[in-house]
């Protein structure tokens, strides 16, 4: 009986590797990762390849989309627009043409001229804000996170939410079933009891795991009225606001948006509606006309493994080629890609200004030490890297020369490339990247710069841990 099974198991696991390397054609680093954890733990690993490694994206997603909303129209009267003209909507743009073309077809995302932005740095700003957008909410609210927690500041917004059902605005709140795992099913009861409409995002049921835990909603969208509406890397949540004595002090990143890019927004988020309630949402209520008239270039592009491109990745990589002076990169995961990685060495190597704030106090143990391991190539091209050491580093900030800037909910790593649902606002504006600057240099304040010295000389167990990490690190 035992030979029997063993040879059960060779076969399970050569059929195993047979499908990953011939069927699904995946990124060659991922197929590595999946190899090895299959060869060592041959079980483990095919369970672990079947919850988590399956690319079964094509069938979850074929009827994700509204057929045809607001979005969509916009997207393709501009790719008429620049087909006839060979020009964008906004001549200014011209040195951006480039990227702001590119995301309007991998990105689905159209170019919104007549916006208004307010930057909300940490948790303070984002809630004051927040909170002051829902009271004032006429005819609804949407409301989609990865993290939504029961306490101080998740009462407060679910008592503002039921309050406002109570006055007859409608309020749709949806929320990834992996990253609100902790709210209890009282809560979403004390909800729907309210009379708010509230759905979970790929529920997490055990022990039935399918390869849709693997693929989670990281977007955070906030839309009131179709007028107001914000995103970025805050979540909801009392740590967020820096209560949580472990994680300390929250440094992090949000956007409050007005004007056409709210449509943008509403329309995405109506998509994620659509997707899990099959309910469509549509009508000249939720996409008012705007009354701002600021002129404020933006694209709110929404990537994830419903889309055939990965668009923020390349977004990212376009913009760096695309700069003429500096690169400057905030994120708390940096494990990237090779293509970002030549990106930046090239950017650096050509004597741009090249510099990378990451997490100096680590959250995962994993990801902290795969990221080292890209350091020194790094460091060896010219690229500044800095650690944030004045709490938890969560900020993700992209800037590039004295135009353009983005601001999302994206981190640089494969799983916010490939696996999640995210959301980035890329802006074209002077004066706003400036201001985004500002916040840079006040971080590299609060930040050590790693030098090539210090990386090299770090110990053999040091390196091992990192490499091992990094080989694994396209699974984490």
């Amino acid at each position: 009986m035992v030979w029997l099974f063993l040879l059960f198991l060779i076969f399970l696991q050569v059929t195993l590797i047979g499908r990953v390397v011939l069927l699904e054609n995946r990124d060659p680093a991922k197929t590595i990762a999946w190899l090895c954890l299959i060869c060592l733990l041959p079980i483990l690993g095919f369970i672990l390849y079947v919850v988590f490694g399956r690319e079964t994206q094509g069938r979850l997603f074929r009827h994700k989309h509204i057929p045809d909303n607001q979005l969509s129209r916009m997207v393709r009267q501009q790719e008429v627009d620049l087909n006839h003209c060979d020009s964008f909507p906004q001549p200014s743009l011209e040195s951006e043409q480039k990227l702001a073309s590119l995301l309007l077809h991998s990105g689905f995302s159209p170019l919104t001229i007549h916006n208004q932005i307010e930057i909300l740095i940490n948790g303070n700003d984002k809630f004051q804000a927040l909170l002051n957008a829902l009271e004032g909410a006429k005819h609804h609210i949407h409301l989609s996170y990865y993290i939504f927690k029961d306490d101080e500041i998740g009462a407060d917004v679910l008592k503002i939410l039921a309050r406002k059902v109570a006055e007859g605005v409608e309020v749709r709140v949806l929320l990834d079933g992996l990253g609100s795992l902790s709210l209890t099913g009282n809560f979403m009861r004390s909800m729907r009891q309210a009379g708010i409409q509230a759905e979970w995002f790929f529920p997490v049921r055990f022990p039935y795991l399918t390869s849709k835990l693997n693929l989670r909603y990281h977007r955070k969208i906030v839309v009131v009225d179709g007028q107001t509406g914000f995103m970025g890397g805050l979540n909801i949540g009392d740590e967020y606001l820096s209560r949580d004595p472990k994680l300390g002090f929250w440094r992090d990143t949000h956007l409050k948006l007005e004007g056409e890019a709210v449509h943008s927004l509403q329309a995405i988020f109506l998509n994620d509606w659509y997707f899990v309630t099959h309910h469509e949402i549509q009508g000249s209520r939720y996409f008012p006309q705007t009354t701002v008239l600021q002129s404020l270039p933006i694209q709110i592009v929404a990537s994830g493994p419903d889309s055939n491109w990965s668009s923020n990745l390349q977004g990212f990589f376009t913009a760096i080629t695309l700069a003429k002076q500096k690169v400057y990169i905030e994120t708390p995961y940096f494990i990237p890609t090779e293509s970002l990685i030549m990106a930046l060495k090239t950017a650096a190597l050509s004597g741009l200004d090249v510099q990378l704030i990451v997490q100096g106090i680590p959250e995962h143990k994993l990801t902290y030490w795969a990221m080292h391991s890209y350091f020194e190539e790094l460091l060896q091209a010219g690229v500044k890297i800095f650690k944030y050491m004045k709490g938890t580093f969560h900020s993700k900030i992209f800037l590039i020369d004295n135009q353009l800037a983005s601001v999302g909910s994206t981190n640089m790593d494969n799983r916010s490339f490939y696996l999640d649902f995210e959301i980035c606002a890329f802006m074209y504006n002077q004066a706003l990247t400036e201001r985004l600057y500002l916040d840079f240099e006040q971080d590299l304040n609060e930040s050590s710069e790693l030098s090539l010295k210090d990386i090299q000389a770090r110990s053999s167990l040091e390196r091992w841990k990192e490499s091992s990490a990094r080989l694994f690190s396209p699974l984490l």
